[in-house]
């Protein structure tokens, strides 16, 4: 009886504890002038239940508290904003004290030099490398012929099997970029550094905690791996003396790159371009195939497209640039699954300074999550907002309306955008002329905090 006792007080006294923690916490966030919110645990403050409801935990905080309201998530104190207006605004005034806001573990991850941790001249200088990588001229010359090889070999032998599409679109996402980077000799590097790589994207959505067994530290180390294998890919390079018609060829090359690069910047350049492409190229080619099973209307609609194309080339012919030009029904199919998914939730910047913001004041050094997952669903921009209807798309002006912001905005849009969409274009090119599918499975398909099938999608294929 005596232990059930001082078991209840202990209780109890955890209880009153934990209580006054929380209370506390939100006493030492009600300053003047903050917007209405709740803060949560002291340390881990709201980001449990973020990750775990998810678009519910927006909607009801957006219930309780508005459009604009304060909270605790990912490891820092952060505004979350949900009005397009004022979205807008933060996306295109990176210069007012607005700067890219992203938790610690993917800046730590994806290293110092990666061009969502800098800003100011920095940024200017690693975006001007980058714009130089994914040129049009670049992708029309050496990147597409590149793609096109790659995602005939990769779909080369799928007939009269059962594939998960999810794990397949990722190996081709990533095999892909690894390709254009580093060209011949991605093949011999791709095994050792697939896994590798699988371990440094789960690292950059967790917690900082550098304790053996979290994402964080698996992560971590899965980037030293990952940057001794570039080092030496890079030192190898230049040692040869060849100058090779790639990504890191162009970068290693002052003639061509007038943005005079150290290697770690080089390394930390090809990480973001593999990380940059990676989730987005392979879940949208996922969900495409997904939303075309769906719909047969669009398949046939998109088929035609391709057949189209096919008919004027020899079958060996590979797709290029007037070809990828002449798609403006896959450009819309991917639009429209970029949207109705939700790809990207939203982007985060951080305040360099006090500053006023929707007439409250947000502190220095605090986060501001502008939530872009609610525009995507607005009735007012898109008609019948949960339908998946790519025509909406072929008006090139909902592509260019202000509330657009699937790729970002502002001098932070991605600048690998029309890459990636040659990227999927080519996949569904190839998918949809050669193949027919069929779902093996109703496998559950979860969107927060990433857009994933838990189980794998399986499907089973078979020739056109």
């Amino acid at each position: 009886m005596a232990v059930l006792m001082v078991v209840a007080f202990g209780v109890v006294l955890g209880l009153c504890f934990c209580t006054a923690l929380l209370r506390w916490n939100e006493v030492r966030y009600r300053k003047k002038g903050l917007p209405p919110g709740t803060m949560g645990w002291p340390v881990f403050g709201e980001t449990t239940e973020f990750l775990k409801q998810g678009p519910n935990f927006m909607k009801n905080q957006r219930a309780r508290h508005g459009s604009f309201f304060k909270s605790h998530i990912l490891g820092c104190p952060t505004i979350v904003s949900m009005d397009p207006e004022i979205n807008r605004y933060i996306l295109m005034n990176e210069a007012k004290g607005l700067v890219p806001g992203y938790p610690q573990s993917m800046l730590d991850i994806l290293g110092k030099c990666n061009i969502a941790a800098v800003h100011g001249s920095t940024h200017k200088q690693m975006r001007g490398a980058l714009l130089t990588l994914v040129s049009p001229s670049m992708i029309r010359d050496h990147l597409l012929p590149k793609i096109d090889q790659f995602m005939r070999s990769h779909l080369s032998n799928w007939d009269g099997k059962v594939i998960d599409i999810q794990e397949k679109t990722k190996e081709m996402s990533l095999l892909s970029s690894l390709n254009q980077i580093a060209g011949k000799e991605s093949t011999s590097m791709s095994q050792q550094f697939m896994p590798e790589f699988f371990k440094l994207v789960l690292g950059t959505l967790s917690l900082p905690i550098n304790l053996p067994g979290t994402n964080y530290h698996s992560g971590f180390q899965a980037r030293k791996n990952i940057v001794n294998m570039l080092e030496r890919l890079v030192e190898r390079r230049k040692g040869s003396g060849e100058t090779q018609r790639d990504m890191l060829g162009v970068l290693m090359n002052g003639e061509e790159n007038k943005y005079n690069l150290s290697n770690e910047e080089i390394i930390d350049q090809m990480i973001t371009i593999l990380y940059s492409g990676y989730e987005t190229v392979s879940t949208t080619s996922m969900m495409a195939v997904k939303y075309l099973h769906d719909h047969p209307s669009v398949l046939q609609e998109l088929r035609k497209e391709h057949l189209e194309i096919r008919e004027r080339k020899r079958p060996d012919d590979p797709i290029e640039w007037n070809d990828f030009k002449a798609m403006p029904f896959t450009r819309a199919v991917i639009f429209e699954t970029s949207r109705l998914a939700t790809i990207v939730n939203g982007v985060l910047r951080k305040t360099t300074k006090d500053m006023e913001l929707n007439g409250f004041v947000i502190p220095k050094g605090w986060r501001i999550y502008v939530y872009t997952r609610e525009t995507n669903y607005n009735p007012s921009l898109y008609p019948e907002p949960f339908n998946f209807n790519p025509w909406r798309w072929m008006d090139k002006s909902c592509e260019s309306q202000n509330y657009c912001f699937m790729f970002g905005g502002g001098t932070r849009q991605c600048p690998g955008k029309e890459l990636g969409i040659a990227e999927i274009s080519t996949f569904l090119h190839y998918f949809v002329t050669k193949y027919r599918w069929e779902e093996v499975g109703g496998e559950k398909i979860m969107k927060f905090p990433r857009v994933e099938a838990p189980n794998g999608l399986h499907i089973r294929v078979s020739s056109y």
